[in-house]
């Protein structure tokens, strides 16, 4: 059976259409095949601007044709391809999202926004209008994204920033999880904040669990304002990966409600923002009391598809096969870098036979440790820790020492708003 590898490359090599949906079938069988542990998923390249040369022979080189030959662009995804993440928000906030997104000359592939700007959160009383809404911007070529924007909207920039221009703007955002953030900027009467980042590096991440800082935030609802088939793709594979995580830190038997606690913690744990202040503490459960239709929307037909798992349609619970047997089908089919760090925690047990001996055995046996659940919830948090670290500090460069500072205290006062809240 073709590897989530080779189905995503095979779509970016323009098979015919009949291949091509070919390809979304053999993806749907994510739930079932095995993958490999020791490869790390790259997402599909872009067409290539410069193909390679066939060898010449007598008739080379051909005679220029008379329409030049164009790439096609990246077939356009089964009308009902991931549809759970199209969650819906009132007319009049989609109306503001995408005029917000539309004011940007420089292109933009892939667009969302996020947040309590977009979707409630318990705990928060502000004031409606006055929260600060959140954008993601997914580009082709981020330098060539800052020198437009930069022209085009000077203020977003610090006064460094711009002296130093958009390559410099670029080799920081490539520092740590590979984004850039531009805060309280102002667009269509309402402050907002977007941060940058590349096609690639939002792929990969979403693929492979680099750093969980785009995939960990993707997990959570949003609102797709830009779309694009090669992120959409990535981002279904993103989903079933957090269900299957979820499910190997879970009991037999939970809640509709723990699933989403779980699922949407994995960006929080290992975040030091958390131990701090500035993060509210409860905000994991605030989330998931006020977006419980939205995450049901977004992972209902992913549980209900993978085996062992049941949940009824007219349930808020959920039973699962917790036997090693149904685990391992969960554990192989983890992003690369959380599985990489999940076997090298049982390297040195030797109780556990090598691989190459008997995978099998190898394979159950650590699906069978009872400690799992908490190896698998260490070693997301290992993956979050550094890149949120590094991007926390990269605020201090992008923003400046006074935009920084007016960030805390926002952040510093949700917090309070939260504290205040509890009951």
């Amino acid at each position: 059976m073709r590897t989530l590898s080779s189905m995503l490359s095979a779509v970016n090599k323009h098979a015919p259409r009949r291949r091509i949906i070919s390809v979304f079938i053999h993806l749907r069988s994510l739930t079932t095949e095995t993958t490999s542990s020791s490869d790390v998923l790259h997402p599909p390249p872009p067409p290539s601007k410069h193909p390679t040369p066939k060898p010449r022979t007598r008739l080379s080189p051909a005679p220029r044709p008379a329409v030049p030959h164009r790439h096609q662009a990246l077939p356009h995804l089964p009308a009902t391809f991931g549809q759970n993440q199209l969650l819906s928000v009132s007319n009049s906030t989609r109306a503001l999202l995408e005029s917000i997104v539309a004011d940007f000359d420089a292109p933009i592939r892939y667009a969302f926004a996020y947040g309590s700007g977009v979707f409630e959160q318990d705990g928060y009383q502000t004031e409606k209008g006055a929260q600060m809404l959140d954008f993601m911007f997914a580009v082709t070529h981020p330098a060539h994204f800052h020198s437009i924007n930069m022209a085009q909207h000077p203020s977003h920039y610090a006064v460094h920033a711009r002296t130093f221009g958009s390559s410099f703007v670029t080799k920081i955002q490539e520092i740590g999880p590979g984004i850039w953030f531009n805060a309280f900027v102002q667009a269509k009467g309402r402050t907002i904040k977007y941060g940058v980042t590349s096609v690639d590096n939002l792929c990969s991440d979403l693929l492979n669990w680099n750093s969980l800082y785009l995939a960990g935030r993707m997990h959570k609802p949003l609102r797709i304002i830009k779309d694009d088939a090669r992120v959409r793709l990535t981002q279904q594979v993103n989903l079933t990966s957090a269900v299957r995580a979820a499910l190997l830190t879970l009991p037999a038997e939970f809640s509709q409600t723990q699933l989403f606690e779980t699922i949407a913690g994995i960006s929080y744990s290992g975040d030091p923002r958390m131990v701090l202040p500035g993060e509210n503490r409860g905000k994991v459960g605030n989330i998931v009391r006020k977006q419980g239709p939205q995450f049901r929307e977004l992972y209902y037909r992913l549980v209900t598809g993978l085996p062992g798992v049941h949940w009824p349609a007219d349930s808020s619970t959920i039973q699962q096969d917790t036997s090693p047997l149904a685990r391992v089908a969960h554990l192989k089919k983890l992003p690369p870098v959380l599985l990489r760090r999940v076997r090298g925690c049982y390297a040195n047990d030797a109780s556990i036979p090598a691989p190459e001996t008997d995978e099998a055995a190898y394979w159950q046996r650590i699906a069978g440790d009872e400690q799992l659940p908490l190896v698998v919830r260490n070693q997301m948090s290992g993956i979050v820790r550094y890149p949120a670290t590094i991007q926390s500090l990269k605020g201090v460069v992008s923003g400046g020492p006074v935009t920084t500072v007016r960030y805390s205290l926002d952040k510093l006062g949700k917090w309070w708003a939260g504290f205040k809240g509890r009951p």
